[in-house]
């Protein structure tokens, strides 16, 4: 990704002044000058790479002068188009204002009646927008005691030509309360409107929007998104379709109504609301490149979150059991291990031998570049690093037992777990009442055969990553606020994980931010690393949970070939712009054929499950099943017959007999 920050330079044309004759008001001095105001332009920007300068164009917008209307107050805009100046003191008018005389006859508001000019520090009510007023003229009839200010003496008069829309607008002539068709909010204040569509209204703030702009998305008043954005009056639902249905990358929030005005990027998939865009309200939005930006702060103090678990974990390496244990001392005790050392543990019948500054004969450490598949029987995640522990009859092909080094150390029971406050959970290597011990974890829901803590009393069993969930988290996909862990209610039914898109009602526990109500499921905070890497890129593949900049063209995953939409979260290689899954990136062996596309999750569905040789008998077949996930060349299942692929099975590896693995289980009982 190119980091480097883009800066367009904004710029207002010299003031072109008139050669007329100066304009003598009655309310000042000197003789006033018409100035006329060309509309801003950007030009373009030095710093852009030189194969992008043709695609950065001048472009035309409203801005706001350094100047006000002496008389009416208000702000002399570029939508005014030109303004009377004085050349000896700091004194401006709009040209509708200036044009004014002392005594307006027959005024289309009044007719019939003269209107007399006053000004003073008094305060009146205008009998045309039945406004209380002060420090402006008025113009005052003296039959009829009629009193209306100078901003309505001028309505009919201002009047602008807006890019959004093809017939003049009239500023309404009071403020008003209304919802406005730029950006679909209710705004107090001016309001300009078509005469010829009655539908059209847009309020001043909108109309005065800037055609590009740079934004400041998070927190670190930096601009986070390096291209200028480009205003666009509409978003086509056709265009909507075509880019997967994106959300506003500042609130979150869908796009979906197609005559808003919206910001984009025309380098990448990158959309945000106007006000989004634009608001100085909320310290976390994005503001205007001004000379002061805004600060957005952390919602919590360091000091008073000791050991704040910070999310995602660094690579497959690094996982929340791993951190959880190197801070119990008292459980791994030493850390000058010494090689060989003997261990009986209750998991496995045969004694395991600590391997601490090597790896033993014939076993290799986890490498997905190699294709080298090495997963612990206690977490079920890769052993990347020694120390660890092997059993001492290793083979790769009828026990191939290994653990880590702190899932041999677990303490035997967790007490007042976050999931199930009412009963202490025990330590179990193995679940009696499932078969080949395999559980459905109860808070991320995901099929597991490794070990768990389970409450018998209640049939509730998590595996031993999911016991040791923190009460707080922080997540770089919404930085510098704190994630809560909750339990969602069934009433939720309208709120989704920011990562995989499913909804959280139902759930367990899901993590929450309740100042932007933000939730990402545990499996998705947990489960997928920053960095991982896979043999099908050369380069480290990082976790997005957005899409890339400087891709506008659609996202296919390089390992089961399936276009995706990429606001969910998914692995990217910047240097080879190649895609995947997040889903598919954990598949190492035979397996990474067609996975994804039956889960539609962000979390590979057997990542607790390790698929292994070990071989069952079962009735009325002749040979020893394997335990492995099927593929779409398994075909059927030879009980059920429905298909295997997908599923967790157990394959003949001598005939083309296969079972799912209910059905296996009842062959077995």
């Amino acid at each position: 990704m190119n980091n480097k920050k883009i800066k367009v330079e904004i710029t207002v044309v010299d003031v072109l002044e008139i050669a007329i004759d100066p304009l003598r008001h009655f309310r000042h001095e000197h003789p006033l000058n018409l100035v006329h105001l060309p509309q801003q332009l950007h030009h373009k920007n030095e710093n852009v790479d030189d194969e992008d300068e043709d695609e950065v164009e001048d472009e035309v917008e409203f801005v706001e002068e350094d100047h006000q209307c002496n008389l009416c107050k208000e702000q002399i805009w570029s939508f005014h188009l030109c303004y009377y100046s004085c050349k000896t003191c700091n004194y401006s008018l709009h040209k509708f204002c200036a044009e004014l005389s002392e005594i307006l006859q027959n005024h289309p508001l009044h007719p019939g009646h003269d209107l007399y000019f006053y000004s003073g520090d008094y305060e009146f009510k205008c009998h045309v927008c039945n406004l209380m007023q002060k420090n402006i003229p008025e113009y005052y009839c003296r039959t009829c005691n009629f009193q209306m200010d100078i901003i309505c003496a001028t309505l009919l008069e201002q009047k602008i030509n807006h890019h959004s829309h093809p017939h003049q607008l009239d500023r309404m002539p009071w403020p008003i309360v209304s919802g406005c068709v730029a950006c679909g909010n209710t705004h107090e204040g001016v309001f300009f409107h078509c005469t010829t569509c009655p539908w059209f209204l847009i309020n001043l703030e909108c109309a005065l929007l800037p055609t590009k702009l740079l934004i400041q998305n998070h927190t670190d008043e930096t601009f986070t998104h390096s291209h200028p954005l480009t205003l666009a009056y509409s978003f086509p639902y056709s265009e909507y379709q075509a880019k997967y249905r994106p959300d506003c990358r500042v609130c979150g929030d869908r796009l979906i109504y197609s005559h808003l005005w919206i910001y984009k990027c025309d380098k990448c998939m990158y959309y945000v609301h106007v006000d989004c865009a634009t608001s100085k309200r909320e310290s976390f939005m994005s503001i205007f490149q001004t000379a002061s930006l805004g600060k957005t702060y952390k919602n919590f103090k360091e000091d008073e979150h000791l050991n704040l678990l910070h999310c995602p974990f660094q690579d497959e390496g690094d996982n929340l059991l791993k951190r959880y244990m190197s801070n119990q001392h008292e459980l791994i005790g030493d850390s000058k291990q010494r090689e060989g050392e003997m261990l009986t543990h209750a998991s496995h019948e045969h004694p395991l031998i600590l391997f601490d500054k090597q790896t033993p004969a014939g076993v290799s450490l986890h490498d997905p570049m190699k294709r080298i598949q090495l997963l612990c029987d206690g977490c079920v995640k890769p052993i990347m690093t020694v120390p660890f522990y092997v059993c001492c009859q290793y083979d790769d092909k009828q026990c191939c037992f290994v653990l880590h080094e702190w899932c041999a150390k677990l303490p035997a029971e967790v007490q007042e777990y976050v999931g199930h406050p009412e009963h202490t959970l025990f330590l179990l290597t193995k679940i009696p009442s499932k078969f080949f011990g395999v559980f459905e974890c109860a808070v991320c829901e995901l099929p597991s055969n490794g070990f768990a803590y389970g409450c018998t009393i209640c049939d509730l069993y998590v595996d031993i990553n999911c016991a040791f969930i923190p009460k707080e988290i922080t997540h770089d996909a919404h930085p510098n606020h704190l994630l809560s862990i909750v339990k969602p209610s069934y009433t939720q039914y309208e709120e989704f994980c920011k990562a995989c898109k499913y909804p959280v009602y139902g759930r367990n526990l899901v993590f929450h931010c309740p100042s932007c109500n933000f939730y990402i499921h545990v499996e998705c905070a947990l489960l997928l690393p920053r960095v991982i890497k896979h043999k099908f890129d050369k380069h480290p593949l990082n976790l997005r949970y957005e899409p890339a900049e400087n891709h506008t063209s659609k996202y296919f995953c390089e390992i089961c070939e399936d276009e995706f939409t990429p606001w969910e979260w998914f692995y990217h290689c910047t240097t080879c712009a190649q895609s995947m899954h997040a889903a598919c990136v954990p598949l190492i062996l035979q397996c990474e054929q067609n996975t994804y596309a039956y889960y539609r999750k962000c979390i590979y569905k057997f990542l607790n499950v390790k698929f292994r040789g070990t071989l069952i008998k079962i009735k009325d077949h002749s040979h020893h099943l394997a335990f492995v996930q099927g593929l779409e060349s398994d075909g059927m299942c030879s009980k059920c017959r429905d298909r295997l692929q997908y599923k967790m099975i157990f394959k003949c590896l001598e005939c083309e007999f296969a079972l799912h693995f209910k059905c296996a289980y009842s062959s077995v009982n």
